[in-house]
């Protein structure tokens, strides 16, 4: 068992792009496997209702959170991925952070909460936490972690770790969701991944990341559910293109790599572009 333990180890410290596509094609077909287990469940609760949102969404995600710990602790790894980051932002990357922020508050205050009712807002609110940590984790924590024990520069661990992001939206085609929706989901899930790339540069740590998200779904869907009339819902609609602008633009502006040390560990870096 020892053996076994640090040969599973030492594969995924080698790191690598498809070593993340591995893991994020594992974490989806799991994830997508635990949906079917609940699905008789939401099929005898009324779409919408905070049933539906809490055994149709958040079960199979807290159970996707819970493989994603187990991952974290067969490697070693839980202590590293909520250690300061190795590799320091810049200032101009907390614009990332104020337009998801903004966009967020908005959605939140132009919700009709009266029409939504205390049950959604509050199951919402609980899938969000789930939905906040489970992608964070396996996106800018674990892919992150792999593109950099492998050497990339921070361009393409931005990039990979956002592409592999959006590809996991691509499976609401699986439920029904139109080609058309879901390709725009794909986009803006790609550019709001390099945001969050960018929140876990400048705020050093994956907890903020994590929490920024975890916001950004229940805000979303409660808002696009139940949206208030007047022009601060028009200002709130326009959150996705603003998002999409938003990291697509800065994209051009990540620079920076992980350096490590003769032992393999890495070493903090200061100066980051």
């Amino acid at each position: 068992m020892p053996q076994e333990s640090n040969a599973w180890r030492r594969f995924w410290e080698r790191g690598g792009w498809w070593r993340s596509l591995l893991l994020v094609a594992g974490y989806f077909a799991l994830y997508q496997l635990s949906s079917l287990l609940f699905g008789p469940l939401v099929a005898g609760s009324q779409p919408g209702s905070p049933m539906a949102i809490v055994v149709g969404f958040a079960l199979p995600i807290a159970l996707g959170s819970l493989i994603l710990v187990a991952f974290g602790w067969s490697t070693g790894w839980l202590r590293e991925l909520f250690a300061r980051q190795p590799i320091r932002g810049r200032g101009w990357m907390w614009i990332a952070v104020a337009v998801v922020l903004l966009f967020n508050v908005l959605h939140f205050a132009a919700i009709d909460y009266g029409t939504a009712g205390p049950g959604v807002v509050a199951a919402w609110l609980f899938a969000g936490l789930f939905i906040g940590f489970a992608e964070e984790v396996l996106t800018r924590g674990f892919v992150v972690n792999l593109m950099r024990k492998a050497g990339y520069r921070e361009i393409s661990v931005a990039l990979i770790s956002s592409l592999l992001f959006a590809a996991m939206h691509s499976g609401n085609l699986l439920t029904g969701q139109a080609l058309f929706p879901t390709l725009v989901q794909i986009v803006y899930t790609f550019a709001f991944g390099l945001c969050m790339y960018l929140a876990l540069r400048v705020t050093g740590n994956l907890i903020w990341p994590i929490l920024l998200h975890a916001t950004t779904d229940p805000s979303i869907f409660l808002f696009l559910g139940h949206p208030t009339d007047g022009a601060l819902a028009k200002f709130a609609n326009m959150g996705n293109p603003a998002v999409i602008i938003t990291g697509l633009i800065l994209l051009i502006f990540i620079r920076g790599r992980v350096q490590r040390d003769p032992m393999g560990g890495p070493q903090p870096q200061h100066v980051a572009a």
